[in-house]
């Protein structure tokens, strides 16, 4: 083990850059040689590649999304699309390739090591926190104190104007930003794809837990069953005349920003790890963690199963936040 490469793939997460600064200083204590790839697998297509030294991560802790830049790549969705990625790969005399990013990346990235024969590592980096093998995800963290912070800034308003807002947050196939959110920001309901949703009893909801108060934050997953938060405001309507009500989408801010303490700490410690596991000869798994322990599984099943939110939380949310008087 030579030269390793490491690319950022799929949706950035605060954090990425963080885990880059990992796997480079790491790799320099090991005397390694560390290839950084542009682009993610278009950009290893394409050949975009940069040794990488010491200064071209230092003081890159603290910065959202990735130096590293990541793309969706059609091309090397195709058999011919990853053997020009080989190729090149086979050029820079690439030992071993450590991928960050999603369940996407690392479906890309095992079918690479499959047939290339290279050692793949697997770091789990994306906001939506669904992949199975981790407690925790790279970026999750600080995109739920984003969806917090604007929830209670958007509080105000709904409270200042007696309004009943629905807010729109991420996690398409996965509830875990809505429904911590929710609890994190004192929301009267949350609404998440895990569950189905029952639009005439979220009318009655609405109404009951709206007594007595000033404003109501109803949090949506952009995953749910029922639509998007325009969507089902636009179906509770008709049944809550009188009732001041508006939506508002998070969208990608939830992307971005400084990463918090924990996902640098995070960050840091997975992408040392994946190095490590590098040079023990490990190959086609993922590095995470269970609770404080760093673990690691094998990157087939971390792709083929889906980790989901304890919905035992839901009933938590329902007691500290139902209006019975």
């Amino acid at each position: 083990m030579k030269r390793v490469a490491v690319i950022t793939s799929g949706g950035d997460a605060p954090g990425m850059n963080a885990c880059v600064r990992a796997v480079v200083k790491s790799c320099l204590h090991h005397s390694l040689e560390c290839i950084g790839v542009f682009d993610g697998y278009q950009g290893m297509i394409e050949g975009r590649y940069k040794l990488m030294n010491y200064f071209d991560v230092d003081n890159i802790i603290q910065y959202g999304g990735t130096i590293l830049g990541t793309a969706r790549s059609e091309e090397f969705r195709t058999v011919e699309g990853r053997k020009k990625a080989i190729t090149v790969l086979e050029k820079e005399q690439i030992d071993g390739l450590i991928v960050i990013g999603g369940d996407g990346s690392f479906a890309g990235a095992k079918v690479l090591g499959d047939e290339m024969n290279i050692p793949i590592i697997g770091i789990p980096g994306t906001i939506d926190n669904d992949i199975y093998g981790t407690d925790h995800t790279i970026g999750y963290d600080t995109a739920l104190n984003t969806v917090v912070d604007a929830i209670d800034k958007i509080r105000d308003t709904a409270s200042s104007h007696h309004r009943v807002f629905f807010v729109e947050v991420m996690g398409r196939d996965a509830g875990f930003i809505a429904l911590n959110a929710a609890i994190a920001s004192g929301a009267e309901s949350v609404l998440i794809p895990e569950e189905i949703t029952d639009i005439p009893q979220l009318v009655e909801a609405i109404k009951s837990n709206n007594k007595g108060r000033r404003g109501t934050i109803i949090l949506v997953a952009e995953g749910d069953d029922a639509g998007g938060a325009m969507e089902i405001m636009n179906k509770v309507e008709p049944f809550l005349a009188g009732y001041n009500l508006r939506c508002t989408i998070l969208g990608h801010i939830q992307r971005g920003g400084s990463p918090s303490a924990f996902d640098r700490i995070l960050a840091s410690r997975l992408g040392n790890h994946a190095v490590e596991l590098l040079l023990e000869g490990k190959s086609n798994v993922m590095v995470g963690v269970d609770g404080e322990t760093i673990v690691v599984s094998s990157i087939e099943e971390c792709i083929k199963k889906h980790s989901s939110p304890d919905l035992s939380k839901l009933t938590l949310l329902e007691k500290l936040l139902t209006n019975k008087s």
